[in-house]
């Protein structure tokens, strides 16, 4: 029988939470950033890093890295170059879809890339000089949440490819002239803790049908121009304003190839220029944009200098 005199245990009195208190802020979006020129990486990292909703988790130079350091960091969203030495961003595509939704952010503008890309998973594809910074981080919340976002190189070849009518489904019965289709099991990309063993040179993606090799991507060239507009998600975006800098149009070619990681070396031969007038456009350029390295040059014109407050170029 208990004893009357023993006291009763007083139950712990839980704190009350006031329904003015805000809310805890959601973690930070972990982002993987996928580029070979170091320059690019760094100015994403760094646009990306400076915000409180987003922290970028790694950094790779290849598609292989990509895909080792997303399987370690488990991210939400993985930025990805097309061209990049090893193994390039189209062949590591289908690997990493597996693992989180998969945005190219890239010079490579050529539209059966931009088909090839789309047609292995990616969710997106904005080329550089298309967007803004703010329009970059827009895209990848965008993505993260299954909105895809295009540029308007992108999206020109996704129209050109529907108008082709290529890997369209036809129209149900009773519609268009198309017949009855068949039922397919669809597959929902990054929805399985089982991540796809790929081969050793991370080279054939899984049930490929690609028309697209890793050798014929390395051969073709890749194209600097910019773009006065873009679009992304039906909305018109417009390319970062470089006007300010007052380069000639041989200066900006030549600051394109620069943030691009060519040296003095390739930006002739592209050029068709010698090395002494390649470093006399340089010289001019670094003066106008008030810089004196390449990096600094180029995290100005990309718009990732800190304060710039403009898109990634």
């Amino acid at each position: 029988m208990p004893d009357p005199t023993t006291p009763h245990p007083v139950p712990e009195q839980q704190p009350l939470h006031s329904p003015f208190e805000a809310a805890p802020a959601p973690a930070p979006l972990k982002v993987v950033v996928a580029d070979d020129n170091p320059v690019v990486r760094a100015g994403l990292t760094a646009l990306l890093s400076g915000r409180a909703d987003i922290t970028v988790v790694a950094e790779a130079a290849d598609g292989r890295q990509a895909y080792e350091a997303a399987r370690r960091h488990q991210p939400d969203v993985i930025l990805l170059d097309v061209r990049m030495p090893g193994v390039d961003g189209i062949s590591a595509l289908p690997y990493l879809v597996q693992i989180a939704p998969v945005v190219m952010l890239t010079y490579s503008r050529e539209s059966e890339i931009v088909q090839e890309a789309l047609r292995r998973g990616a969710g997106g594809y904005l080329v550089h000089g298309e967007f803004t910074a703010d329009q970059l981080v827009t895209a990848v919340w965008d993505i993260k949440e299954g909105r895809a976002h295009f540029t308007s190189t992108a999206a020109g070849a996704l129209l050109e490819q529907l108008r082709q009518g290529q890997g369209g489904l036809p129209l149900p019965e009773g519609l268009g002239s198309a017949t009855a289709y068949e039922d397919e099991s669809p597959v929902h990309p990054h929805s399985s803790t089982q991540h796809p063993v790929p081969p050793v040179d991370l080279g054939e993606p899984p049930t490929s049908t690609s028309t697209i090799s890793s050798k014929n991507l390395s051969q073709v060239q890749p194209h600097m121009g910019q773009s006065s507009s873009g679009w992304s998600s039906g909305r018109p975006m417009a390319a970062p304003d470089r006007t300010r800098f007052q380069l000639s149009t041989r200066e900006a070619e030549i600051m394109d190839l620069i943030a691009s990681g060519m040296n003095n070396q390739q930006i002739a031969a592209t050029c068709f220029i010698s090395e002494k007038t390649v470093k006399n456009h340089i010289n001019r350029i670094f003066a106008k944009l008030h810089s004196t390295s390449r990096a600094e040059a180029a995290a100005k014109w990309l718009g990732t200098a800190p304060g710039s407050g403009r898109g990634v170029g």
